[in-house]
């Protein structure tokens, strides 16, 4: 049900270079974070039932912001994450592009559908 997001974006080398370790679920950073960083959350699961056994995948939502406090390199952050991302997963949108008013960070938030084997049920940072 949970996808390995921390260790796929951990193990990217150009992810990794802007946020090193950064990569936080719940969608929520710890405060005071170091800046840049991403977060990430499951926003749905759905089995792949079958009528003759139990499904053997899930399906799962996945969103992943970027969170920068530069223009330009939000967009690179978000590049390196959807590079990372579509090596195991399907990139589904781009579902925000924006200024967070409060953090005053620039965030680009991507969704990815992420098919699991039942089997694989890592839960990671």
């Amino acid at each position: 049900m949970f996808p390995p997001i921390y260790q796929v974006l951990k193990d990217s080398a150009p992810v990794a270079s802007i946020v090193q370790t950064r990569i936080y679920r719940h969608g929520r950073a710890p405060q005071e974070v170091t800046k840049p960083y991403v977060t990430w959350f499951v926003a749905s699961v759905a089995p792949a039932n079958n009528l003759s056994s139990p499904p053997g995948h899930d399906q799962c939502v996945v969103q992943i912001d970027c969170w920068h406090p530069q223009d330009s390199g939000v967009q690179d952050l978000a590049e390196a994450v959807r590079d990372a991302m579509e090596q195991v997963s399907h990139m589904t949108g781009l579902i925000a592009n924006e200024r967070d008013s409060e953090t005053k960070l620039y965030r680009v938030a991507l969704q990815f559908d992420y098919w699991l084997p039942r089997e694989a049920t890592s839960f990671n940072s």
